[in-house]
C-alpha cells in the first residue's frame, strides 16, 4: 500500500509540474509540458503563454530558450494578439533531451514597456524612414523547467518509429568497379543520423558521402527521411556482413531492430595488364631492376629541375599538347566509368571535383558533359 501511494504522489507531482501558471508584476506566464519524464532523445512539447495584466502601458516580450549541450530545441509556432494594452503571446517549442538524469531547461525573457505616443511616433514618416521604437527593457528570470530524463536501453542507435529500406543495384561487377549501395531510414522521432552504417569487418573498399537529410518538425515530433549513398569495391568476390541497428520507440516503450541481411558480391577478376593502376598486383613486378630505378631517379630529378625553370605559360602549352602520359589516358576514355577508374587510380586530390561529378552521374541523378569533365581533369595535371 505504501508503494502504491508513493507512485501516485509522484505521478501527481509531475502532473502539476507539467502545467504551471505563475504571476509576475505585470503579466502571468503558464508553462505546459506534455512529457516531464521523457527518455533521451524523446520529443517534448513545451508551450508558454504570456498574458499582460497591467493594461496601463503598451507591453511587448522577447522570449527564447537558452542553448545548452543537454538538449536541442526548435520553435514551432508563435501567436500574438494585436491589442497593444492586452498582449497575449503563445509559444510552442519542440525539445529533445540529449542525456539522462535531471536537466534544466532555461529561458531568456525581456519585458519591453512603451507608451502609445512612442508607438505612434515610431511608425510616423514614410516606410523607408521608420523611427526606432523607444522601450524600457527589463530582463526577467523565469525559473528553469526541470525534466527527469530516463536512459535508453544499452546499444540504442535510433529513437523513434522508423523503417529501413535499402537498394543494391547489382551484386556482380569487375574488379575495382564500384558497386552502388543506398540505405534510407524514414519515420518519426529524433533525426536518424548514424555516424557510419557499414560494418568495420571486411577488407573491401568503402566509398561514402554525406547523408541526404529531409526533416520537418511538427507538434507530433520530427518526420525525417535520411538517405545514405555509398559504394563498395574489391578485386575479388566478397561478403558484406549484416548491418544491425538497435532502435527504441518511447511511445510503445519497446525496442526493435532495423537490419540489412548479409550480401554476397561476385567479382570478375581482371588481368593485371588491363588495370590502370597495378599497385594491387605487385607480384608481376618483383624483378630486380635497381639499376633502372636509379637511372629513372636521375632522369626524374633532371626533368623536375628543368621544368621548374620554365615559365607557367610554357607549362600550360605543354599540357595542352598532351605530353603528360595521364593526359592520353584521360583522352582515350570512352565513357564516364572508364574516366572514373583512371582518375581514382591516379590518386591525385586535385581530381576530387571531377570524381564527384562522375560518381553523381553514374550512381546518382547528375548529368555531365564528358568532354568538359575531361578538360577539367587535364587542367589539374
Amino acid at each position: 500500500m505504501k508503494h502504491n501511494l508513493g507512485k501516485s504522489s509522484l505521478h501527481l507531482f509531475f502532473l502539476l509540474l507539467s502545467f504551471l501558471t505563475l504571476q509576475a508584476e505585470d503579466f502571468t506566464y503558464t508553462f505546459n509540458v506534455d512529457q516531464p519524464t521523457p527518455y533521451v532523445k524523446e520529443p517534448v512539447m513545451l508551450t508558454l503563454d504570456l498574458n499582460q495584466t497591467n493594461h496601463d502601458v503598451v507591453m511587448l516580450f522577447n522570449f527564447d530558450i537558452k542553448k545548452s549541450e543537454d538538449y536541442t530545441f526548435q520553435r514551432l509556432d508563435i501567436r500574438k494578439t494585436e491589442h497593444y494594452h492586452d498582449a497575449k503571446i503563445h509559444y510552442v517549442y519542440l525539445i529533445y533531451p540529449l542525456r539522462s538524469g535531471d536537466i534544466n531547461i532555461t529561458f531568456d525573457l525581456i519585458k519591453k514597456v512603451t507608451t502609445d505616443e512612442s508607438l505612434a511616433y515610431s511608425f510616423s514618416g514614410d516606410r523607408d524612414n521608420v523611427k526606432k521604437l523607444v522601450t524600457k527593457d527589463t530582463p526577467f528570470d523565469l525559473p528553469p523547467l526541470q525534466l527527469q530524463v530516463k536512459p535508453l536501453p544499452e546499444g540504442t542507435v535510433l529513437v523513434g518509429n522508423f523503417a529501413l529500406t535499402y537498394e543494391i543495384k547489382k551484386n556482380q561487377a569487375k574488379a575495382y568497379e564500384p558497386l552502388p549501395f543506398q540505405v534510407s531510414i524514414k519515420g518519426k522521432g529524433y533525426p536518424p543520423l548514424v555516424e557510419t552504417l557499414l560494418p568495420k569487418e571486411g577488407n573491401f573498399t568503402r566509398f561514402t558521402e554525406k547523408p541526404i537529410v529531409k526533416s520537418v518538425a511538427t507538434k507530433g515530433g520530427t518526420q525525417s527521411t535520411v538517405t545514405y549513398p555509398m559504394a563498395l569495391s574489391h578485386d575479388q568476390s566478397f561478403i558484406l556482413p549484416p548491418i544491425v541497428l538497435k532502435a527504441f520507440d518511447p511511445k510503445t516503450d519497446k525496442g526493435y531492430i532495423l537490419d540489412i541481411p548479409s550480401q554476397h558480391f561476385d567479382i570478375e577478376p581482371v588481368e593485371s595488364h588491363d588495370l590502370v593502376d597495378t599497385v594491387d598486383a605487385p607480384e608481376a613486378a618483383k624483378e630486380e631492376r635497381s639499376w633502372l630505378s636509379t637511372l629513372l631517379g636521375y632522369i626524374v630529378a633532371f626533368i623536375a629541375g628543368y621544368i621548374s625553370a620554365l615559365s607557367w605559360r610554357w607549362t600550360k602549352k605543354k599540357r595542352q599538347k598532351g605530353h603528360h602520359p595521364l593526359v592520353e589516358k584521360i583522352r582515350n576514355c570512352k565513357d564516364e566509368k572508364a574516366l572514373l577508374q583512371v582518375l581514382i587510380a591516379a590518386d591525385n586530390r586535385h581530381f576530387s571535383s571531377s570524381i564527384e561529378k562522375l560518381e553523381d552521374s553514374l550512381y546518382g541523378n547528375g548529368k555531365i558533359n564528358l568532354n568538359k569533365v575531361k578538360q577539367e581533369a587535364e587542367e589539374q595535371i
